[in-house]
Order: structure tokens, then C-alpha cells, then sequence
């Protein structure tokens, strides 16, 4: 019964250093500040490049439509729906990503 107790106090102890350790091991204030300034500065990067990608799709999508047209097949709804919207996509996402990080 004695090695129960000793075990359990032993146990706290250990616990208590490790939270004591993990505690201290948090990043501060200045580190989530240059982290914004990081994810601010790639934000417009990135906005800029899947804008890029949209207008690259949005061309070889229309390029594409219309060679299908041209061959013949009339039946391309679904193709040229499926283009237009994840071009649209592309546009609403970066809208979406501006408000959720707040710029």
C-alpha cells in the first residue's frame, strides 16, 4: 500500500516538472507579431499567384471549350460550367483567405 502512495507522489512530481518545462518553452508576444508580419507579407505573394493560376486556367479552359466546339461536339454545358466556376473559385477563395486573416 506504501508503494501505491510513493508511486503517486513520485508520478505528481514528474508531471508537474514536465508542465512546468512545457510551460516555459511558449513562445512570446514578439514571436506571434513577426509571425503576422510573415503571413501578411506571403498573403499577397500567394493572392497573386493564384490569380495568375485562375487567368491561366480561365485561358486554356476557353481555349479548350472552344476546340471541342469547333470538332463538333455541341454538347459542352458542363464543360464550360466546370470551367467557369473553378475560375470562379479561384476568385472567391482569395476574398475568403483576405477576411479570415484580417487584411
Amino acid at each position: 500500500m506504501k508503494i501505491l502512495t510513493v508511486a503517486r507522489k513520485v508520478a505528481l512530481v514528474a508531471i508537474c516538472l514536465f508542465i512546468g518545462i512545457a510551460a516555459a518553452a511558449q513562445p512570446g508576444i514578439s514571436e506571434f507579431y513577426s509571425a503576422s508580419t510573415e503571413v501578411h507579407r506571403w498573403y499577397f505573394s500567394l493572392s497573386d499567384l493564384v490569380l495568375v493560376i485562375g487567368a491561366i486556367t480561365g485561358i486554356l479552359g476557353g481555349l479548350r471549350v472552344y476546340a471541342n466546339w469547333q470538332m463538333g461536339k455541341h454538347h459542352i454545358d458542363a464543360q464550360v460550367m466546370g470551367w467557369f466556376f473553378s475560375c470562379l473559385f479561384l476568385s472567391v477563395m482569395g476574398i475568403f483567405l483576405r477576411g479570415l486573416f484580417g487584411l
